[in-house]
């Protein structure tokens, strides 16, 4: 069966899997969306279904006024003994933390915060004899010498408790000498060797995929003398695929062993999708896992001794108590009742933040999955004061977004254009410092109006359509400074729906049809 890559498109980052009974469960970072923490299902690899999202309550996920690029790093999936595991990091509220479930549908448990648990990307490990041990990363203990000076640290971990025993053992600080950034550690056992699998080099161009092992598991562990086993560091940056690192291995049923990844397609050197989950197959050699044997490289496809599956049946999609689809994410933690669904789309209400406030904005959106794509949406909506507004956004974070947008402004009914940008003439600073612009307006009185946004590679174009008035606002619109180069962060775009008072409190709501998205 051939896999093509990547096999979760768009901003899907740091991906864990495992595997269970025939079947792969998948999760994936999410920072200050909400729900957290999507988590997949797959019997073959490649056809992937969403079939919730673990962090799906606000008492498991506080995100209050963050950038969206705090919130959720790195979370890992594991299964022991008839539980699943979701070990996560909220770098902002509580820290290292530990989710359960008897189903990976959910529901999830309440978090059990670990105290003492220090740093960041924890793992869980269940050795033979059902001891449970926490893998993770910290600051060196004796001062940090150079940027990224971190250590992988192991420690028993008190599942019944809920605590961390013992003390912890440093037990690997990177392949290389003076490694940034050793994190992202998973730890397994093959064959008598203990194997922790990491990555290094930052989340940039220099990332990269290294091992180490040890007949003990606290060490002290060897690195491959072939390391890294995978990395895209070398290729400059003229080629596809970059940033390739923070790998996970998994198992099937006969034996054979592949590995997910994350990775960016950056389209004129600049990443407006994030980091995406890409697929590996590995092999074993001396001891040691191979990436991709005889290539070294990811691969555009995959081929792997899997049946296809597709077409049994999965679940393909999936909503939650209000209607939303599992898919769909909202910012930080949005004040209950602003969207839900209705028919066969969505009512979103009035809130009085816009997309430059570190608050919960009314926004429900998908995730960005091409540089060529076209996305519409209609919505039914009577603006009642000045500022009040509804229409379709592509959104980055706080610091970049674009909006199309039908409102009230200056007691005019209009459609605009809203370009909100970081301001690269600003010192660096927190929060960032930004420019709105209004790069289009027409005046317009309509009850109902379409948006089509329409990327293709670096430059977008945004229209109206009010049925009987047809009218494009932008073309040629530079979308460069909607990628993590400029705009900096962790994250990639989504496009969505959004409504806003802009300022003021607001009884009024919008009703949209949802989001019509097409890959071109």
């Amino acid at each position: 069966m051939e896999i093509k890559n990547p096999i979760l498109a768009g901003f899907y980052p740091d991906p864990s899997a495992c595997a269970v009974d025939g079947k792969f469960y998948l999760v994936n970072s999410s920072f200050c969306y909400f729900p957290g923490v999507p988590i997949f299902e797959s019997t073959d690899l490649k056809h992937w279904h969403q079939i919730g999202n673990v962090l799906d309550r606000e008492s498991q996920l506080p995100l209050e006024k963050l950038h969206m690029s705090r919130g959720i790093f790195a979370p890992t999936i594991r299964y022991n003994n008839g539980t699943f595991y979701m070990i996560t990091t909220n770098v902002s509220w509580g820290g290292n933390f530990v989710v359960t479930a008897t189903d990976p549908a959910g529901p999830w448990s309440e978090p059990h915060y670990l105290e003492g648990a220090d740093g960041i990307d924890p793992s869980l490990f269940f050795d033979d004899d059902g001891t449970c041990y926490y893998i993770g990363t910290r600051p060196n203990p004796e001062g940090v010498g150079h940027n990224g000076d971190w250590y992988i640290y192991i420690q028993e971990l008190d599942l019944e408790n809920w605590c961390l025993k013992g003390d912890y053992k440093l037990v690997w600080n990177g392949a290389m000498r003076k490694a940034e950034w050793p994190e992202g550690p998973h730890l397994y056992k093959k064959d008598g060797w203990y194997y922790i699998l990491h990555a290094e080099g930052g989340t940039g161009p220099a990332h990269a995929v290294c091992v180490a092992r040890s007949k003990e598991i606290y060490g002290p562990y060897e690195g491959n003398l072939m390391n890294p086993i995978i990395t895209h560091r070398h290729l400059g940056k003229d080629y596809p695929i970059r940033y390739v690192g923070h790998a996970d291995l998994i198992e099937d049923t006969e034996g054979n062993w592949y590995a997910v990844m994350l990775a960016s397609r950056p389209c004129e050197w600049h990443t407006n999708l994030g980091r995406e989950t890409f697929l590996a197959k590995v092999t074993w050699e001396d001891g040691w896992p191979v990436c991709n044997a005889g290539i070294g490289m990811l691969e555009d496809v995959v081929t792997v001794p899997l049946k296809e599956t597709e077409g049994e049946e999965l679940i393909t999609s999936g909503k939650d108590a209000n209607g939303i689809p599992f898919n769909m994410v909202m910012i930080r933690n949005p004040i209950p009742g602003t969207a839900k669904g209705e028919g066969d789309g969505y009512r979103i209400n009035l809130l009085p933040y816009t997309l430059s406030q570190m608050e919960p904005a009314a926004y429900l959106g998908i995730r960005q999955t091409s540089y060529h794509f076209e996305a519409k949406t209609s919505v039914t909506f009577t603006p009642g004061k000045d500022g009040e507004m509804a229409g379709l956004a592509l959104f980055q974070s706080e610091a970049a977004y674009v909006t199309v947008v039908y409102g009230q402004f200056d007691g005019k009914t209009q459609v605009r254009v809203i370009k909100n940008s970081r301001d690269l003439n600003a010192e660096p600073a927190f929060p960032i410092k930004c420019v709105e612009e209004v790069l289009a307006s027409a005046e317009v009185t309509a009850e109902k109006i379409s948006f089509t946004i329409t990327q293709k590679g670096q430059e977008a174009g945004i229209s109206y359509s009010t049925g009987t008035e047809e009218k494009t606002l932008v073309t040629g619109l530079s979308t460069k400074f909607l990628s993590t180069e400029s705009a900096g962060g962790f994250v990639g775009c989504t496009v969505g729906m959004y409504a806003s008072a802009n300022g003021t409190e607001s009884a009024n709501s919008a009703y949209f049809s949802g989001i019509n998205y097409t890959d071109l």
